[in-house]
């Protein structure tokens, strides 16, 4: 059962607790699964218990063991093992084996040729919005961040800033940081939600690092810190957050043109490797941050989850080849498909955040 399905199954369960009167709420449009917290556990948790215990007149507790009793009676052909309630009224589930499988079959199913990345969503929201940046460069690369993010999410975007930027000597900083708008100043007629994107502004001028450099370093950072514009982001080490992601990135890539030298391909299946569980905890939750990072107008949400993605996918790049004389197996295929799948995830969130994901680092 992939995250999509299983989002569907709970809307399902509050449906049917709906319809046979155990509940009286309005059944929500989504519901949104994480990694369990702290004291939880399984594979995903939701909290929609407590999102709906003040309309229905309950506690989240008993909220939470309605849907319990419903997930389990529907979500056990659909491959749910378990489902725990937990503090004040979170549901945690747990699902069986296939699921890595699943997870990694619908990342590759979505990154093939024409069809919607995985985490976008497909179609339209019927929501617009108004980007409006400040004549500051960091608010010019934010505004365009937040206009790849929140088209993925569905929603129709325009983009203007001060009309300062209209003089000629913006052009060169524009360009040089990918940065594309569709005008500057107040006469955009566009009927829209107005959205003011005002960071705590750059100390100092970016353009030296480069352009993908440059836009991590002030894509980062919450809006109201202030971000570093130092020769930092351009070291290829560890210590270095950008490097981490984008070396990840091109050792799956890697891995992918080294497995196609031994003749195997991936397949997704079950992945024997201990320690997995962080990165396919990371990239089942990769929807969901988009979807935050879309509604808060927070590109350094996605940022912040690449790096936990390139980190929880280092102790899986060791094991995927065949070592000496061993002949590439269903594992090693297996093992193939996750990586894959962790580098589509991380080349996916670069390129919403307009910065290059390159094969060979």
């Amino acid at each position: 059962m992939t995250p999509v399905e299983l989002s569907r199954t709970v809307l399902h369960a509050v449906r049917r607790a709906v319809d046979a009167g155990e509940l009286r709420v309005t059944v929500p449009e989504r519901v949104a699964l994480a990694p369990p917290g702290p004291g939880g556990c399984g594979e995903y948790a939701t909290n929609v218990a407590l999102q709906l215990a003040g309309p229905a007149g309950h506690t989240p507790r008993h909220v939470a063991e309605v849907l319990r009793a419903r997930l389990l009676q529907d979500g056990q052909d659909g491959g749910i093992s378990d489902v725990v309630v937990t503090g004040p009224g979170f549901i945690n589930i747990s699902l069986r084996g296939a699921a890595p499988a699943a997870l990694v079959e619908e990342i590759l199913r979505a990154g093939s040729a024409g069809s919607t990345p995985y985490g976008h969503r497909y179609g339209a929201s019927g929501e617009r919005v108004l980007l409006h940046g400040a004549a500051e460069v960091r608010a010019l690369v934010q505004v365009d961040a937040l206009a790849r993010i929140l088209r993925s999410q569905g929603v129709e975007v325009r983009t203007r800033c001060d009309a300062a930027v209209s003089a000629p000597e913006w052009d060169a900083v524009l360009d040089g940081l990918g940065v594309v708008l569709d005008g500057a100043g107040d006469g955009d007629p566009y009927d829209a939600p107005r959205v003011e994107v005002r960071p705590v502004p750059a100390p100092g001028d970016p353009l030296p690092l480069g352009r993908d450099a440059a836009r991590w370093a002030l894509l980062r950072p919450a809006a109201h810190d202030r971000p570093r514009i130092t020769g930092e982001h351009l070291v290829q080490r560890e210590d270095n957050p950008l490097f981490r992601v984008r070396y990840a990135h091109a050792r799956t890539r890697a891995l992918l043109r080294n497995a196609a030298d031994l003749g195997f391909a991936p397949e997704p299946g079950p992945v024997d490797v201990s320690g997995t569980r962080p990165l396919l905890a990371a990239l089942a939750d990769h929807p969901r941050v988009l979807a935050a990072a879309a509604r808060h107008r927070a590109p350094d949400r996605l940022a912040r989850h690449l790096v936990t993605v390139a980190d929880a996918t280092q102790p899986l790049l060791p094991t995927v080849l065949p070592l000496g004389e061993e002949k590439p197996s269903a594992a090693h295929r297996a093992r193939l498909a996750l990586a894959e799948a962790a580098g589509t995830v991380l080349a996916g969130g670069l390129f919403l955040l307009g910065i290059d994901a390159p094969d060979h680092l």
